[in-house]
């Protein structure tokens, strides 16, 4: 169950489009959404903190990138993209937005220029895709080595 509910996670996080009927939140008992919505916006916020941070490193070098930085950098970031895509109705337009605030968040606290800032929101994408496959590839294989050598396990998750 733990594998499941880490693979439903990672579903969730990467699937922006998702519309109401149908979609991967039914899957979520109702009792648990909001704990659900809080641990994904915890998880998500740690992951693109250390994402944004070693591709801050990479770009601008250890003087500008700092830890404190990139937290506020995703804390912001994905509270107003959040709130685009909540109260936008246009998906696209919610998008555009979303893309500018990012850059124009890491652009002004990493010090750097507008090129600098689509090189680190590249890198980070990239970086978080690459981080994103690997736990989804490592989660997904100790689900099968757990439901094929520890049977009994299964039951109590």
């Amino acid at each position: 169950m733990l594998a499941n509910l880490l693979r439903l996670l990672f579903v969730v996080s990467s699937s922006i489009f998702a519309e109401g009927d149908g979609s991967w939140w039914d899957l979520v008992r109702e009792d648990f959404r909001l704990i659900f919505s809080l641990t994904l916006f915890f998880v998500s916020l740690l992951i693109l903190t250390f994402v944004i941070f070693f591709a801050g490193l990479i770009f601008v070098g250890e003087k500008r990138a700092l830890l404190s930085d990139a937290f506020i950098i995703s804390l912001v970031g994905t509270v107003l993209s959040t709130a685009f895509f909540m109260f936008i109705p246009y998906r696209l337009i919610a998008l555009f937005l979303s893309i500018f605030t990012w850059l124009l968040l890491i652009r002004r606290l990493y010090g750097t220029g507008w090129f600098g800032a689509v090189g680190i929101g590249i890198l980070a994408v990239i970086i978080f895709l690459a981080v994103t496959v690997l736990l989804a590839l490592t989660f997904g294989i100790l689900s099968i080595v757990i439901e094929k050598f520890f049977p009994f396990m299964v039951s109590i998750f």
